[in-house]
This record gives structure tokens, sequence and C-alpha cells, in this order.
């Protein structure tokens, strides 16, 4: 564990806040329509060609990352870290939805909603996108922001791509469908793990930040019914942190997925969207500062 990967991981964030998504040539968004072709040639539903599929697709670029980390150092560390990370882009699509309902514009909140859900949306209502936003910013948060920073921390730029394009494998194949059910295991069941840690942590910094009796009781109670094991434990967390309920029946491709009720209070209202990404903004700067805390400290640990 390299000490400059707590110190350069205040800047991340920094430069993230500061410059945002690439809007034009993501390496991501190229990495998904590779990603999409690799798929179409080899998913002939077996276990054993989805792990090909997710090799040939993770490797490479992780070694050219370890390569060029290398040979470059921490400033090339520095760039792979801020584009791994999607904090201001998560918010960016949060709140077009938020400022949609405060005008009464359901077509509209319902439109910019699909762009970050997989459920269907043509019949939600106010309180059903709120709730949908709220649930998207709280897992995402720990999906695109805090496992993110935390495998940069522990692994720097290697780590991070690592993680977010095998995140990125899981919410393309990850679906216990026909077409993807043997294909996408491998991708979903490495993801599983890359997040079983991190997810815990941002479950706890929800905790921390919020009603903390009320967020644990939720985390304890509700998080491993939820159906996925890493989903779960952060979304109950965050409810109980913020006092809304989320969860519940909601459609997915045309089928009605009955889900359990997470957290307690009143359900979330379009309010609830700013709070959400308020309580991830800020454990996001705790974030930092406790890694440039300790990186600090190592620093002169090594000096010494």
């Amino acid at each position: 564990m390299e000490i400059n990967h707590f110190l350069l991981l205040p800047f991340i964030i920094l430069f993230d806040a500061m410059i945002g998504e690439v809007r034009q040539y993501h390496p991501l968004v190229g990495f998904g329509h590779i990603a999409n072709t690799m798929e179409n040639y080899l998913n002939n539903n077996r276990v054993k060609n989805g792990v090909l599929a997710w090799l040939l697709l993770i490797l490479p670029p992780f070694i050219i990352t370890w390569a060029l980390s290398s040979l470059f150092g921490w400033c090339f560390e520095l760039v792979i870290g801020y584009l791994a990370l999607g904090a201001k882009s998560l918010w960016q699509h949060a709140q077009p939805i938020q400022q949609a309902l405060q005008n009464n514009d359901l077509k509209l909140a319902r439109k910019r909603l699909s762009w970050i859900v997989s459920r269907n949306t043509a019949s939600l209502n106010e309180e059903e996108i709120s709730k949908a936003t709220v649930e998207s910013l709280l897992e995402n948060g720990s999906d695109a922001i805090f496992a993110t920073l935390f495998w940069f921390a522990v692994a720097g730029a290697e780590g991070a791509l690592l993680y977010r394009l095998s995140n990125t494998l899981d919410a393309m194949w990850g679906y216990k469908n026909k077409r993807y059910y043997y294909f996408g295991y491998f991708a979903a069941r490495v993801d599983d793990i890359l997040n079983w840690i991190p997810a815990r942590l941002t479950a706890l910094s929800y905790s921390l930040y919020g009603d903390t009796k009320s967020a644990w009781q939720c985390w304890q109670q509700q998080g491993s019914k939820w159906y996925s094991p890493n989903a779960g434990p952060v979304m109950a967390s965050g409810a109980g942190a913020l006092n809304i309920t989320l969860g519940g029946a909601a459609f997915y491709d045309g089928v009605l997925k009955l889900r359990i009720i997470l957290g307690k209070g009143d359900t979330a209202t379009a309010k609830d969207i700013h709070r959400a990404w308020l309580m991830i903004r800020t454990i996001m700067i705790y974030w930092s500062m406790i890694a440039l805390i300790l990186g600090v400290i190592l620093l002169i640990l090594r000096v010494l």
C-alpha cells in the first residue's frame, strides 16, 4: 500500500468536483462499447465464456495501467483516479430529476430517471420517482464513489481501474435473466467480492453521518434481506440515517419485483434527493481528510 495513494485521494476528489466527468470520449464509454461487441461474439449462455470475456476485457488495461503507473508515477495515478471517480456526474444526473419534480413536471422527471435506473418509469408518481432517485444516489454513492476511493487507497490506479471496469461489466452483464444468467455470473460475483468491504464502510459512514441508531438498526435488520448483498446494507443504512423509507415493489422490464421496505420514517420526497447528495458529499470530505491524515502519518513514520 503506497503512501502517496492516501495523499492523492483528496486531490482526486477535488479534481472531480472542479472538472467533472469528461464529456466526450470518456474511457468508460469506450470500454462499454468494446464490452458489448465482446458479449455479442462470446455470449452462448456458458459461465466459462463469461470468465473468458471478463479476462480479455480487464487484464490488458490493468497491465497497461500498471506499466504506465510505474513509468510516470503519481501524475498518471492522479489522472486514472480522477477518470474512475464518478461523484460530480452522479449529482449531475440526480439534480435535474429533483428540479423537474419541483417544477411539477412529472413527464420530464420520469424521462430523466429512466437514464439512471433500469426499472420502468413511465407511470411513476412523485413519491416513486423521488424514492428511486434517492435509492440510485445511495447505491451509486457506494459503487461509483466510495468503492473507487477505497480501491485507489489500497492499490492506486491499478486498483481503481480494476474495480471500476469490473463494476461496469457487472452493470452491463450482472442480470439474472435468460441472456446473462450464466454469461454474467462471473462478472457479478467478482463485483460482489470487490464491493464487500467498501459497501460496509459506506454503510458505516452513512450511519455516522445521520441518525446513527436508526441507520444501524435498519442496516442490521433489513440489509441482509435485500436481493443484493452489498446494496442492501448501503441503502438500508442510508435510508435509516435520513429517516426515510425506500424499497418496496417496483416494475423491471414489465415484471413486478417484490422488494422489502428499507429504512424507517416517511416516504422519500424530492427534497430528500438533495439531502442524500449532501450526505454523500460530506462523507467524501471526511474520507479525504482521513486519507490525508493517514498519508501524512505514514510519511512521517517512513522518514523517521
